[in-house]
């Protein structure tokens, strides 16, 4: 996969290349400056970006206006989103389309680099991928849905952290058949319209987080 990586501390920029070239991924433009950022993204042949959230030249938001604009102009355009801390709000603006193909982790979770790499996989096939950190907050913060059982909260959860059926089952110690019926169940009880199930997935996880 070719990849645009915007990061402007030079040694956590220097260790994506590192490690995503070692996955066998290449790097078409590693960027450390905002302004660079919309030309890096302009790029055709990119597939996917890897982008921090802030970046100069003001340190505030860059990164998330440059992915919302990307994906604005190519629908479902993959982008991992790295924030130094858990800012739900910027979950909530990368969700709002109601696409797939988005990420959102907290910069420790690169240094579990099987994990990174397989969050970066997923959002690539059009998955959602929210830090387990940041569902902890939405968790905290936020009434569960009240129509949802336990169960059915715990299912949203790992769905939010992009994880599949039969990866959820395996936390869960249940069959896959068991979190299939529990997903058919919150999408019916979020009043979600028949849809490709990756698309319900990230609609789910919008309601989930109050969007």
């Amino acid at each position: 996969m070719r990849l645009v990586i915007a990061e402007d501390h030079a040694l956590l920029r220097d260790g994506l290349i590192r490690i995503l070239e070692a996955h066998d991924h290449e790097i078409v433009a590693a960027i450390e400056h905002g302004d660079q950022l919309a030309e890096a993204l302009a790029d055709p042949s990119a597939e996917a970006a890897v982008l921090d959230v802030r970046l100069p030249p003001t340190h505030t938001d860059e990164g998330l206006k440059a992915a919302v604009a990307v994906r604005s102009g190519r629908p479902g355009f993959p982008v991992m989103v790295l924030s130094q801390y858990v800012e739900r709000i910027y979950a909530r603006e990368l969700l709002a389309s109601g696409e797939g193909g988005i990420g959102y982790l907290l910069k420790d979770r690169v240094g579990d680099v099987g994990e990174f790499v397989d969050a970066l996989d997923r959002i690539a096939a059009g998955g959602t991928v929210l830090d387990p950190q940041v569902v902890s907050a939405v968790m905290a913060r936020q009434a569960p849905v009240e129509r949802l059982t336990a169960r059915e909260r715990e299912v949203l959860a790992l769905m939010a952290e992009g994880r599949s059926n039969a990866a959820i089952a395996s936390a869960l110690f249940v069959t896959e058949k068991a979190v299939g019926k529990h997903t058919n169940s919150i999408f019916a009880k979020l009043d979600l319209p028949m849809a490709p199930d990756d698309n319900r997935r990230v609609l789910a996880v919008l309601a989930w987080l109050g969007v």
